[in-house]
This record gives structure tokens, sequence and C-alpha cells, in this order.
């Protein structure tokens, strides 16, 4: 049997286990320094899920990169930023940034690298840099005002509208580059003596950032949680040769995981930084548990082995229960469809498994190792302390009060549970990177500063695709052909067309139609007898290769264009740019350059002139954010001053109202991409893979309680308490108005496990209290001697313990100390209140629980 040879092993080869133990956290051990961290939100989906395919498509398609956003910021000017000193701070700051290492150059935005577009005559146009140096005077100033103002592109996004504060728009090689490159560019900012101030924004900063301090606080969290149980756990039993083998055990668990973890490849995300907070109380309880029972068994003077074998004999059954109902808690979120949360799942279930083995064999090799002395100290501390303490008093008195007052008690925990399912009614799913840091950090502070003046720095991309029915070349022909064919053409005039589609033929579609149209319009001179027919076919050509350029028709513009007139009137969007601002703006000013000629081109025609205007500025490759090369894809810049999901998701089902009102052209369609819609993609998986696991978890632990208490009524006892944390839980998030995020996501996970725990230890001692004195009262009362007191100090060690976490400047790690000291509290509280009020309802305990009938 299993328990027979870990007893066996761990009482007659202690040696054996602690050296064992040893290289397992050594090796273990070894691997951490390879830790990588990791906090990018696109990974919280799988690499081929379909929205984030898409999306990494549509960056590559449109050359869009991640960006870190530096905010400038003069309140007290008369003239806001537009001062020759804010100017000249931005100037040197964006040239100085153009020279770190990772920024993308050629794509960087600021007043001093974009153009100024102006008539130079009709149908002319100049483009001028904006500031290619800094003004020296407030008319210079006054002058790039009046020309930003002038530019719908740049008003709102590069200064903004209060004029009040300029931004520079940094584009980096890859998003892990971001801290780095804000440490640089504030260390630029530092060398400055300027009255401005200055401000980073953007969620690859964000999330860079977070990974840095992440590292840092993992580095600093669970050690000081796990100091503050020992300490606690000091203060209650005074003996170090007490709570040295918890702690032990629980510190070897999270190495050994995280050891595993690590040497495994994976990197530490978010969730998996956490790993450590979640095992250590897990890992403590079961040792105190064996230590309690030890302690009251033991006698001194005789050997361990004896009281050894006779705890573990009692209480191996239960601690293997509620260690695998506990990892199943955890393992079920491998069935959500978020990577970052499988792995986390996973390593905490075996984590668990881990710490149930540690518990049984090296606790008792640990006890076996022990002097008689030292086994006399830990008799002289023992887990059973006298009644007359003030924790034995209060829990004698609950043990009655719940027993004489059940029917009042339970009637006021139906209210709580109504209040909570009322609360649950309430949570709101919602997340936002930016919102894991706390509210005067420096990210948070610069976040609500840029918003507040500028149209926004979180981004979304919506992307028009043209659906053609067939391929361009394809098409082409197909036309031709049919002229010829409704002009009778002869073998001899098909035959040439064949050979001009031959002598033409080429990949690139323009270059082909270009091609193939000199070589019709020299047939139409060279056969003057067909001219006609020859410059219908070029004519078929210059039609089709303009249809074909899909997004250079007014009318698709126009509805583009709509839209996002429609769009800026919403308070939750900032400002849109798209092609129709650029082909607005540059056709103005080949026309008089008033007012009345900002609008779009009657004809494709007209809209590819404006276009090749345009592409003689000194950024002509913008035009290619925007709108691919083809013609057949474009793309809205939606500026958001929130990144929040729920606000992200209005503005989603605001254009969806749109478009079902609105319908979009035949074979036209609309996809989103960006981080702000990649972050509502995977907080939607989430939320509903947690559901899932969380009744599939919910009901597996259900089984399992009935299979270990051979008993329906004593299982659907067990539940109750992990039953009404939950519900308590989530109703208090609901009250509070905490959002659902991702830390709270995983918390019915440890609610599954801590609150089964006390259960289970409750109900089996219950169990097995009554059956040797056939009396509910007599039960009741020794109950509450033993079990409820190893529960209520658990509960106490665990919930204080982790306090420390609330002083942690990362919002995640703060959410799980604070509710995982309230599941502590709650479980307990439910499981040695209630249960016994529940119980005392019950007419048929004899039956129950299998003893004698009471006296």
């Amino acid at each position: 049997m299993l328990r027979d040879r870990l007893v066996s092993l761990s009482i007659n080869h202690p040696r054996w286990v602690f050296v064992s133990f040893l290289l397992f956290a050594i090796l273990a051990a070894v691997q951490i320094p390879a830790i990588q961290v990791d906090t990018d939100p696109e990974n919280m989906l799988p690499h081929d899920q379909p929205d984030r395919v898409y999306h990494e498509e549509v960056k590559a398609r449109f050359g869009m990169h991640d960006m870190i956003v530096v905010g400038i910021v003069n309140e007290t000017h008369p003239a806001g930023i537009y001062n020759p000193d804010s100017l000249t701070t931005l100037h040197q700051l964006s040239e100085a940034i153009l020279s770190l290492e990772g920024v993308i150059r050629q794509d960087q935005m600021a007043l001093n690298l974009v153009d100024n577009i102006t008539q130079e005559g009709l149908g002319t146009i100049r483009f001028n840099w904006m500031m290619a140096q800094p003004p020296e005077n407030q008319a210079e100033a006054d002058a790039i005002r009046e020309a930003v103002e002038r530019l719908p592109l740049l008003q709102n996004t590069l200064v903004s509208g209060d004029h009040q504060a300029a931004g520079i728009y940094v584009p980096i090689t890859h998003k892990s580059e971001s801290y780095r490159l804000s440490q640089e560019i504030q260390a630029i900012i530092d060398t400055f003596d300027s009255q401005d101030r200055f401000y980073m924004a953007g969620l690859p900063v964000a999330e860079d950032t977070f990974g840095v301090e992440m590292f840092i606080q993992m580095a600093i969290s669970a050690p000081l949680a796990g100091l503050m149980i020992f300490v606690l756990m000091w203060v209650f039993f005074r003996s170090f040769v007490l709570i040295t083998a918890p702690m032990i055990v629980a510190m070897g668990t999270v190495i050994i995981t995280m050891g595993l973890l690590i040497g495994q490849g994976y990197t530490v995300h978010i969730m998996s930084s956490m790993i450590p907070i979640f095992l250590m109380p897990i890992a403590v309880v079961d040792s105190v548990h064996i230590l309690s029972e030890f302690s009251d068994r033991y006698k001194p003077g005789e050997k361990p082995r004896q009281a050894l074998q006779e705890v573990l004999g009692h209480l191996f059954t239960p601690m293997l229960f509620t260690s695998i109902t506990s990892a199943i808690g955890f393992a079920s979120l491998a069935f959500t469809p978020i990577p970052p949360v499988q792995i986390f799942g996973l390593h905490v279930a075996f984590g668990i498994l881990l710490a149930f083995l540690l518990t049984v064999t090296f606790v008792p090799a640990y006890i076996m190792s022990l002097s008689d002395k030292r086994l006399a100290q830990l008799k002289d501390h023992s887990l059973q302390e006298d009644d007359n303490s003030r924790l034995g008093r209060a829990l004698s008195l609950t043990g009655k009060l719940s027993v004489k007052s059940a029917k009042p008690l339970l009637a006021i925990f139906m209210a709580v549970i109504l209040l909570s399912a009322w609360g649950v009614s309430q949570i709101q799913i919602n997340d936002n990177p930016v919102r894991w840091f706390k509210s005067d950090h420096s990210l948070r502070v610069a976040d609500r500063v840029m918003n507040s003046h500028f149209s926004g720095t979180y981004d979304a991309f919506l992307v028009f695709e043209k659906n053609l029915s067939q391929p361009p070349h394809a098409q082409l022909t197909t036309e031709l052909t049919r002229i010829l064919q409704e002009n009778q053409a002869t073998a001899e005039q098909q035959l040439a067309l064949q050979e001009m589609l031959s002598e033409a033929e080429n990949n690139d579609f323009d270059r082909f139609t270009s091609d193939l149209g000199a070589l019709l319009d020299q047939a139409s001179y060279l056969d003057l007898d067909n001219e006609t027919l020859w410059l219908d076919l070029l004519d078929e050509v210059e039609r089709i290769q303009v249809e074909v350029k899909y997004f250079l028709s007014p009318e698709i513009l126009d509805y583009m264009d709509r839209l996002m007139q429609t769009l800026q009137q919403s308070e939750d969007v900032g400002k849109v740019n798209g092609l129709p601002t650029l082909v607005k703006t540059v056709f103005r000013e080949l026309n008089a350059g008033d007012d009345t000629h900002y609008r779009l081109p009657d004809s494709a025609r007209g809209v590819a002139q404006t276009l090749l205007s345009f592409q003689s500025s000194h950024r002509p490759d913008d035009l290619w954010k925007m709108v691919t090369p083809d013609y057949l894809s474009s793309l809205l810049w939606f500026q958001l001053s929130s990144g929040d999901n729920q606000d992200v998701s209005r503005v989603m089902q605001q254009v969806a109202d749109y478009m079902a009102e609105h319908p979009l052209p035949d074979g036209v369609s609309a996809h989103w991409a960006g981080m702000s819609y990649i972050n509502v993609v995977w907080q939607e998986q989430m939320v509903n893979g947690m559901l899932n696991s969380l009744m599939g978890a919910f009901l597996m632990v259900l089984v399992m309680m009935i299979v270990l208490f051979r008993s329906i009524k004593i299982g659907l006892l067990a539940m109750l308490p992990l039953s009404i944390t939950i519900l308590f839980i989530y109703g208090l998030i609901g009250w509070i108005g905490k959002d659902y995020d991702m830390p709270i996501a995983v918390l019915s996970a440890l609610t599954l496990g801590l609150s089964v725990d006390f259960a289970i230890h409750f109900l089996e001692r219950a169990r097995a209290i009554y059956r040797a004195t056939g009396s509910w009262p007599a039960t009741v009362d020794e109950v509450y001697k033993g079990p409820s007191r190893a529960i209520s100090r658990n509960a106490i060690v665990i919930a204080i313990g982790f306090t420390p976490l609330l002083l942690a400047p990362l919002v995640p790690y703060i959410t799980v100390g604070f509710f995982l000291a309230t599941i502590m509290a709650v479980s307990a509280l439910v499981t040695i209140v209630i249960l016994p009020a529940v119980i005392q309802q019950i007419k048929d305990k004899d039956r129950l629980f299998g003893g004698q009938q009471e006296a």
C-alpha cells in the first residue's frame, strides 16, 4: 500500500529522504537563474489563435510597429507647448531619440519629422518640414501652431487640442525593448533644464515595465510572505523546532516547482510569477496538521515511531484527498484557452501534490531525526493549547453558539448568500495592463495626464478588405475576351491579343496593365482599320486597373469617412485617422486651399492623382500605413483614451451598430486588430474558460468528496464551505466594484483547494468522534478542542502571513494578497460556524455519521 511504503521510507530511512529532497531542490535551484520573464498580453493567446494571427498579419501588411508615446506638457505658458523653449526641447529630444538602438527611425513621428502641406499654386502642393529647426521667436512658434491646426492628421495626435501637450511617437523593433528604451529616453530627459513636464505612455512600455517590476516583486513578495508566516507560527507555537519543518516543506515545494517550470523552458508570466504565493499556504497547512496530531499523541520518553504511524494512518487519506481536490482545482485551468493560465494551473497542481509527498515523507523523517530533548520541546509546545486561552474560549463559545442558534445563523447566512448573488450580478469583466500598477505609479500618472490632453494613447485598428471575385489577371483576361466576342473579333485579332497578354505577363498587376496598355495603344496606331477595337480594349484595361485598386474608389472612401465622423462624436473615441483624411487634406491644397475643397475627389482617377502628389512628400511611405500598395485593404487608426476592455468593447459595438444600419459595400469586410482589441479577445476567452474549468472542477471535487466519505450527504456537506466561499468572494468583488481581471479569475481555483481542505478535516474528525461517542453535543465539544483550533490557526497564520502583498507596487499582487486572506477567513468561518449549524438541523445524525443513536 502506498501509505505504508511512504511511512516506512520516511521513518526507517530519514537520511535518504533528506538527501533525495536536497538533491531535487539543488537540481531545481540551478535552473532558476535561466528565468525569462514575459508579460506580453499577446501571449495570453496561442500563437495560432485566429485573432492573434490576423493581428500580426495586419502589422506586417501595413508596416505597423509597437510604440512608446513620449509626452511634453506645458500648462503654464500662455501659448502652451507652442513657445520657443518648449519646441526647442521637443526638437532636441526627438533628435536624440533617433540615435537610440532599437528605434525605427524612419517611422518616428514628431513635429520635426513630419511635413507641412501647403499650396504652391493651383494644382501644385509643397511639402516642407514642419519644424526643421526650432523656432527662434514666438512668431515662428505661432506659425507652427497655425500649420498644425490646418492638418487634421496631426491635430490632437502630435499636438493636443488645448495646445498644452506635444507627443513623440517612438516606434520600436520589439516591445521587449520598451523598458530599456524608456530608461534611456528618461536619461536624455534628465539632461534638460526645462520647465516642461515629461511623460511616457503606451501599452508596450507598461507591459515591459511590469515584467521588470514583476521579477523584482516575485523575489520580494514570496520570501516576505514566507517570513511573515514563519514569524506568526513562532508567535503561536513558540518553537523553532515545531515550525521549521513546515517552512522547509513550503520553500522546497516552491523551489522545485519553479525550477521545473523554468527548466522546461517556460517563460514566467504574470500568472506563473504567483506560483510561490499560491503554493506557500497549501504546503504549510498539511505540515501543521501532522505536527498538531503528533504533538497530541506523542508522550515524552517514548519512541516517536508508533505515534507517527498512528498520525499518518489517521491523516494520510484526508490529506491525500485534500491535495488531490486542490490539485484538481488548479489542473482544471488547463482547459482554459489561455496558455499562461494553463501552465500556471498545471504547475500549481504539481506543486500541491509535491507538497503532499514532501509532507508525508520529510516531516516524519524530520521528527525521527530529532533528539529526545527536542521531541520533549515539541510536546511542550503542543498545538492543542489550553482551553482557557483566548482562541480556545472563543472557539468553545462559537461551537455552542453554532448549535444553539443554528436557525438564526442559517438565516443570516442565507441573507449573505442572497446579497452575494446580487454582488455577482454586478461584476464587470474588465482588464487593462496599465491598471496593473498602483494609481500613483509614474506610468499610471502618465496615462492619466496624456490621455486628458491627447486623443488617446491606446490603439485599435479597423481593417477594411475588398474580396475580389477572381484574381485581377483573370478578371482582366475575362473582360478583354468578352469585348472581343462582342465585337466579333477575327481569329487574327484574338491571337494578337493573346500575344500581347503573353508579352506583358508579369506578377505585378500594375506593371502588367501598364505594359499591356502600351501594347494596345501601339496597336491602335498600327491597325487603323480596327482602331476602335484596340481603344475599347485599352479603355477596359484602364477601367479594371482602377477598379481592382478598390480603395481609390470615392464610394468606399466616403463610407469610411462617414463612419469616422460618426464615431468621432462618441465620448469613447478620441480620434480616428485614415485614408479619407489624407486624401481630403491633399485635395484641398491641390485646389484653392480653402475649406470648401476639403473633400474627396469625384473619381478614382482624382483620388489616384491626389495620392500620387502626396508621394512627393518627405514621408511617402506613410501612405502604406493607411492602405496597401494593391489598394485592396485599408485601415482606420482609432486613438482611444482608455484601454479598458469595457471601453474598447463599447467602441466595437458602436462600429457594429453603424455597419448594421449602413451595410458595407458588396465584397467588403471589416475586421479588428491592435493590442487593445487583442486584450478584449483574451479576456473574453479567459472568462469563459475559467467558468467552464470551475464548473468541471467543482463536479470532480464533489465526486471526490462522495468517494472519500462514502456518503452523498457528507460529500454535499463538504462542498458547502466551498460553495459559500466562492459565492461570497465573487459577491464581494461585485460589491466593492472591483473589475473581474486576470488575478481574480484564478482565485476560484485557490478557493476550491483551501475551502475543501478545511471541510474535509472538520468532517472527518467529526465523524470519527461521533462514532466513538455516539453523541452530537459531545462531538461538537470535542471538535472545537481539536480540528477547529487547527483550522482557525491555519487561517489566521496564512491570512495575516500574506499581508506583505498589500504593500506591493503591483495591483495583481495586492489583489491576490487581499482575496487570499479573505478566502482563508471566509472558508474557515463557514467551516466552523455554518457546518455545525447545518448538521444540527439533520435529525438522523446516526445515519449521517454511521454511529450509534444519540443518548
